[in-house]
This record gives structure tokens, C-alpha cells and sequence, in this order.
């Protein structure tokens, strides 16, 4: 069973929420986190190279520490301020009209080596690599991992209870129109069932978004338990940030693919042998999105095709091999355009569903890219299956919206 604890959290004034919270530091590059940080913005201590020159090292011990020296000095501010009691927190994500609300809590260390806590991504060494130092240099979490765990009614009657009880601590829009709203959980009655709950309904947690962060905060505590002689398992350091969300909550967007070239073919070869393996049609100059399973949006030369996978092409019994992204790699990408290797092959590049279909539209007319295909986005069950079967989706495969915004609250390793 799941083992999470509350914390006491390190988190901005209410009127400095929006301020200092920021989109987390791996969907954006060193220049647009410049551009994108205000004075107190969390960006100058989770991207600190931009207190840099541009061209800095990111990866430069002096820009680790300024990581620590910009993390010292917000809290000298006050721009962030540690509570004085250990509470949960739940942190609600609106778009499009649609709410999901998660909890946040210390998420152990040991659940992520037992198994119980499960991952469905291989993770690079380096960048673990990164975050460690990251975590270490300031001694703790500053971005929370995005979990998932089965849906538990008694669970979602307390986030219902906290919610509508009181007003959020905070409540605003991003700038890219996303709403984010965060309360409290201070009444040490609901504390205590909320852990009793994980502990005795909720038998496994999913890492949705966050493999490395994941990975980096599991790794720092066997670091420190490792040094620490009288380790008993329950000091704070065995503990990372996550947000846990029921999976009855979350939608997995679309991950689509763009192509530089055809691999020496014709677009009337190209087209001709796609009908070895799917249904080919003709469907005009509007953007196609695929409706359902196994069939894709292909766009060739200003024109945009349907595909839908023939029988006999794909195993729906087998959790890999019932996913689109497979059956395009396998069929199309590697068979016909010649990419083997989804994360070297500099052919291919991937195009998370938030920036649309105009985005492969415009990438292939601009003669950037030759060719896109849309895709059916995965579902929280077929995550879930791949992750309790140990099996590892393949590259580029889910794509979250909206991303956890960084700064609303931090967790400190020592407390």
C-alpha cells in the first residue's frame, strides 16, 4: 500500500502566489525561461543559469549554487514561508472547463524501489543526474511529480469537503489561460484518515508526468539514509513532492509525430504502400483528428488523409502492442520511413495535442517537416496496464495538460 505523509510546506504569501509560481523547468529552454521570469518568479531558482549570462553552463556548480543562494534569499524576503504544522494540500487544475484535483503530499521514497509506486517511461541517467544536485543543493523538492492512484470515493468526499468549505488559499489564471487553485488541509482529523486511506485503499501510485523528478527525489533519500547511521525510514528525507490525482480525473492528450522526408519514396509510392497496412482515405484540407483506437490523421502535401489500421495489423491482447504509437513506429515509421530509434533519430519530432493541428499543418507547409500524423491519445487505463505488466511505453507516448505549476509549494528535506 501507498505511504504518504503530510509536510510542513514552503509556499508564497497568498498575494505572491501568482508571482512567484512558474511553469516547471522541463518545458522550456534557458531563453524562455528568461524571458518568462519576474523578480520573485520561482524560474531564477529552478532554472538559476538565467542569472547568468546566456550561453551559461546550466549545469555549472556555481549555477547549482545559485540555486541555493536565490532559495535562501526568497525566504529571507518573504516571498516564501514555511508552515509551522504538517498538512496535506490540494492543488486543482482548471481547463476548458473542466477541474481536476489532486493531493499533495510527501510521496516515500521506499515505494518507489518497492514497486509500489509505478513508472511506465525509461528515465536518462543524466538528466537524473541533474535533479539530484538539483535537490541536494537545497535540500529539497522545489517541483512536485504528477501521480495518479485508483480512484478512492472516501478520499474524494474529504477533497470535497476541504473544497467547499472554504475559500481557496489560492486562486488565479495563468497566462496561458489555465486556472490554479490550492487549499489547505489543516484539520488533523482529515489528515489522519487521508494517510490512513493510502495506506489501506490504495495499493499502488502511477508517476503520469515527472519520471525523472521522480526518480532524483527516490534516489537523494536512499543517498541520505545511506549516511545516515540511525536511519529509521521515517525521517522527513525519505519523502519527495507529488500530486496525487485519482485516475478517474485525468485525460491524456494526444502526442503527434512530424517527419522530414518520406525516406526516398514518392508521395504516390508513399501513399501506395500504406495500403499494405491500412485503409487509405482521402478526407480534404481540414485538420483530421482520429475519433477512435487505431486509426490516424495523416497530413501529405496540403492534404489530409485518414488511416485506420487493417486487422491483423496490431494485438489488442498485448498492452505495448495495442497502442497507436507502436503500431505507427512499427508499420510506418520504421517499415516504410526507416526510423528505428524514436529518441535519436533527428527525422522525427513530436508535437504535444495542447499546440494542435495547425502546428503539423504549418510545420509541414513552412517545408520544415514532409509529413504529420495525428494521433489517438492514449488512455489512463492503457497507462496503467503498462505500468502494472513492468512494461515501458515507447517514447513520446502521453502528454498531460495542464502541467503542474512549480512554486506553490516546496518541501524541505530536513523540516
Amino acid at each position: 500500500m501507498a505511504k504518504i505523509k503530510p509536510f510542513k510546506g514552503v509556499r508564497p504569501p497568498k498575494k505572491l502566489a501568482s508571482e512567484v509560481a512558474s511553469r516547471p523547468y522541463d518545458v522550456m529552454n534557458s531563453e524562455e525561461a528568461r524571458e518568462e521570469a519576474t523578480e520573485k518568479s520561482l524560474l531564477h531558482i529552478i532554472r538559476p543559469e538565467i542569472d547568468f549570462e546566456p550561453g551559461y553552463d546550466e549545469h555549472a556548480q556555481e549555477v547549482y549554487d545559485k540555486a541555493r543562494e536565490n532559495f535562501a534569499k526568497w525566504q529571507e524576503k518573504g516571498w516564501l514561508i514555511q508552515d509551522e504544522k504538517e498538512k496535506y494540500y490540494i492543488y486543482a487544475q482548471t481547463m476548458d472547463g473542466r477541474t481536476q484535483y489532486g493531493l499533495v503530499a510527501g510521496a516515500h521514497a521506499d515505494d518507489y524501489f518497492n514497486g509500489i509506486i509505478k513508472k511506465h517511461e525509461l528515465t536518462r541517467p543524466e538528466k537524473e543526474e541533474d535533479r539530484m544536485k538539483h535537490v541536494e543543493i537545497n535540500n529539497a523538492n522545489m517541483e512536485p511529480v504528477f501521480f495518479s492512484y485508483p480512484a478512492v470515493d472516501e478520499l474524494d468526499a474529504i477533497v470535497k469537503k476541504v473544497v467547499e468549505s472554504k475559500a481557496p488559499e489560492y486562486d488565479f489564471t495563468a497566462v496561458d489561460g489555465f486556472g490554479h487553485h490550492f487549499w489547505v488541509v489543516d484539520n488533523d482529523d482529515d489528515i489522519k484518515r487521508i494517510t490512513e486511506l493510502f495506506e489501506t485503499k490504495v495499493p499502488y501510485t502511477y508517476v503520469a508526468d515527472g519520471h525523472h523528478r521522480t526518480a532524483a527525489g527516490a534516489r537523494v533519500a536512499e543517498k541520505q539514509a545511506k549516511n545516515n547511521p540511525n536511519h529509521t525510514g521515517n525521517e522527513e528525507y525519505n519523502y519527495f513532492l507529488a500530486v496525487h490525482f485519482p485516475d478517474n480525473q485525468l485525460h491524456i492528450i494526444d502526442y503527434n509525430r512530424v517527419v522530414k522526408d518520406l525516406n526516398g519514396h514518392t508521395s504516390t509510392q508513399f501513399l501506395e504502400k500504406l495500403q499494405k497496412n491500412f485503409e487509405v482515405s482521402e478526407v480534404g484540407t481540414n485538420a483530421y483528428k482520429p475519433e477512435k483506437l487505431h486509426t490516424f490523421g495523416m497530413y501529405l502535401e496540403g492534404k489530409w488523409y485518414k488511416l485506420e489500421a487493417k486487422a491483423g495489423t496490431y494485438n489488442d491482447e498485448d498492452p505495448i502492442g495495442v497502442l497507436d504509437v507502436t503500431i505507427l513506429s512499427n508499420l510506418v515509421l520504421d517499415e516504410l520511413l526507416g526510423i528505428e530509434d524514436l529518441r535519436r533519430d533527428k527525422r522525427i519530432d513530436f508535437v504535444g495535442g495542447i499546440r494542435g493541428l495547425g502546428e503539423l499543418e504549418r510545420r509541414v507547409d513552412n517545408g520544415e517537416m514532409k509529413v504529420a500524423f495525428s494521433m489517438y491519445p492514449v488512455t489512463m487505463k492503457q497507462l496503467i496496464d503498462i505500468a502494472d505488466t513492468g512494461n515501458i511505453m515507447p517514447p513520446k507516448t502521453t502528454w498531460f495538460e495542464p502541467k503542474l505549476r512549480s512554486g506553490l509549494v516546496i518541501h524541505k528535506l530536513d523540516e
